[in-house]
């Protein structure tokens, strides 16, 4: 195919028209021919999840390069938070862009990088002194934060919980729980991480203190809280399946490592900024963590990372000790100071508790007509349904997969999760339309009917 064969394509952000339009079966032809370009191009294990060729995306919808116009319900996992192309951040990247792209913040600094670490450190919870290091993935911010307290502390070991994902570096695998696909032949991994029980209310029955003490009486009797570093946690968790903690597990947590001297690192990739319903979602469980590994949302759709943590923890590193040569881009510096301020400014706490309202509602009544759905769960904008065996209750990965391929085949992008493969999750960009939103639940309904 020569470049004057293919159609210009369609501009991004709010100008797309917010509809689902299907105009092929998908995949597509122009799809289909990108699929086959990946597949001799692109190793294997490089998956995806929509069969599509992305040409453009903004608001609730991505456009495919075949016309089809596809419902979000994914947000690139939890990234376009405010909507792919937003005009604020757009603006801010080509202004970026005209003026440098790269320095090296650890050669020369530039005024955004500060200004990304001041906001950081104005935003996360709590009214300590703080400081913030920059850096590209979520998975290097788990993975400094780490580092960072284990020099702090001067201790080896660091506690993970079952059901957990941090990332896909050495360290971070160690970390996540799940093998496949995220950790299958890829050890040996980091030592010193050790595994917890985490709270999970569907599945364990257990109230918040009585999980707490029995993740806190393991790490007593098989770590030792005088060799641990640092206790590491999503407040709801992610690739887990949108697990949220029974009311005083966090809380519990938080106090036996602050009575230890153990660093409590709270990993909000994906459920930090606004998300949930609130800024971080340390704040709906009333805790302040030590440690704040952010990403995803942060930067509109650039690549960019966060740790903010207590001063004197995060001032433990010697000159040198923490960086890297991408770490804090000038581009998604300016693009995360756009993103916040839409945060900020533009009301995305309050859409984000409204789409969950909907969200919440809509998939009670579907769970409460189908019992292939076993529990609804999840705060804000980040809201899953988990499917069941409705006679024993035990997962059901292949419902989960096919009301996901049914969704997706009617144009409406949706993504599993869960450690057992049987969750959907609803992550929409906050810029999403109500009738969109409805519309894509509609067929999320129809295709659990079918089940």
């Amino acid at each position: 195919m020569s470049v004057t064969d293919i159609p210009a394509a369609p501009v991004g952000g709010p100008s797309l028209p917010q509809e689902r339009r299907l105009v092929t079966a998908i995949p597509g032809p122009r799809s289909q021919q990108l699929l086959a370009r990946k597949a001799a191009a692109v190793p294997a294990g490089v998956g995806h999840t929509v069969p599509i060729e992305a040409a453009a995306a903004g608001g609730g919808v991505v456009v495919d390069a075949d016309g089809n116009s596809l419902i979000d319900l994914g947000a690139g996992i939890a990234v376009t938070t405010v909507g792919a192309s937003h005009p604020k951040v757009v603006a801010a990247v080509a202004e970026q862009v005209a003026r440098f792209t790269h320095t090296c913040f650890m050669i020369s600094p530039y005024e955004s990088y500060v200004a990304v670490a001041e906001a950081l450190n104005r935003l996360t919870p709590g009214d300590h002194e703080k400081r913030s290091a920059l850096f590209n993935s979520g998975a290097e911010a788990v993975e400094n934060a780490v580092k960072i307290a284990r020099k702090h502390t001067g201790r080896p070991a660091v506690v993970a919980f079952d059901h957990a994902y941090h990332g896909r570096t050495n360290l971070t695998m160690a970390l996540t729980a799940k093998a496949m696909p995220y950790k299958s032949g890829f050890g040996p991994f980091a030592g010193e991480v050790y595994r917890a029980p985490t709270s999970y209310p569907f599945r364990d029955g257990l109230s918040g203190p009585a999980a707490a003490k029995r993740a806190i009486s393991l790490i007593e009797k098989q770590i030792g809280a005088a060799n641990l570093a640092a206790v590491v946690i999503e407040p709801i968790q992610g690739e887990g399946g949108f697990i949220v903690p029974a009311d005083g597990f966090l809380p519990e947590l938080v106090r036996w490592c602050r009575e230890n001297g153990v660093v409590f690192v709270a990993d909000e990739v994906q459920t930090g900024f606004a998300r949930t319903g609130a800024m971080f979602a340390s704040e709906l469980f009333g805790i302040v963590p030590d440690i704040v590994a952010t990403a995803k949302g942060i930067a509109g759709g650039l690549p960019l990372a966060g740790v903010t943590g207590r001063a004197e923890i995060m001032d433990a590193s010697h000159l040198g000790g923490l960086g890297g040569t991408y770490g804090g881009n000038p581009v998604s510096c300016a693009a995360a100071l756009a993103a916040i301020d839409v945060f900020e400014n533009d009301g995305m706490v309050e859409r984000a508790q409204r789409i969950g309202d909907i969200l919440t509602t809509r998939l009670g009544e579907l769970a409460a007509a189908h019992p292939s759905i076993g529990d609804v769960r999840g705060r804000g904008a980040m809201i899953a349904i988990e499917f069941v065996v409705p006679a024993t209750g035990d997962p059901d990965a292949a419902a989960a997969a096919s009301v996901a391929r049914a969704a997706i085949a009617e144009g409406v992008i949706t993504l599993t999760c869960g450690t057992y493969g049987n969750v959907i999750r609803f992550l929409p960009p906050l810029s999403i339309p109500d009738h969109l939103l409805h519309e894509g639940l509609d067929v999320v309904a129809a295709a659990v009917a079918a089940l």
